[in-house]
């Protein structure tokens, strides 16, 4: 069915693109790119995710993009120096950090981009 039509990619709005292509690009440090109006996050050499504006845009409510890194501690250290707040949520155990490490589940803490999109780093299992 999708045979030859290409490699998939994965997208989510915000609401002022020069807001998240600040904050992807200088804050967390991504390789970003835009054309015609939309953002690219370059996560990898082949993989980029597509970040477009949208005038009634709203947050998403749920993760829409994980970042697997070696550290969780050290990354949240990095991100709450450059001003980025931890979200906590009541159905989950945080430390002082703001890090979810529940028996069982991966080592894990989210956070929002200025458009209030969730975000988390997590350890891979």
């Amino acid at each position: 069915m999708f045979e030859g039509s290409g490699k998939p990619f994965s997208g989510f709005s915000v609401d002022d693109l020069g807001k998240a292509r600040e904050f992807y690009g200088q804050t967390l440090g991504l390789r970003v790119s835009e054309d015609e109006g939309m953002l690219f996050l370059h996560l990898t050499d082949d993989t980029a995710v597509l970040v477009y504006p949208k005038d009634n845009h709203e947050p998403a409510s749920f993760t829409v993009l994980n970042f697997p890194v070696p550290d969780v501690e050290h990354v949240v250290d990095e991100l709450t120096a450059a001003g980025v707040v931890m979200e906590r949520y009541p159905e989950f155990t945080a430390d002082e950090k703001g890090i979810v490490r529940e028996e069982g589940g991966p080592v894990v803490a989210w956070f929002k981009d200025p458009a209030g999109n969730v975000l988390s780093v997590v350890e891979p299992m």
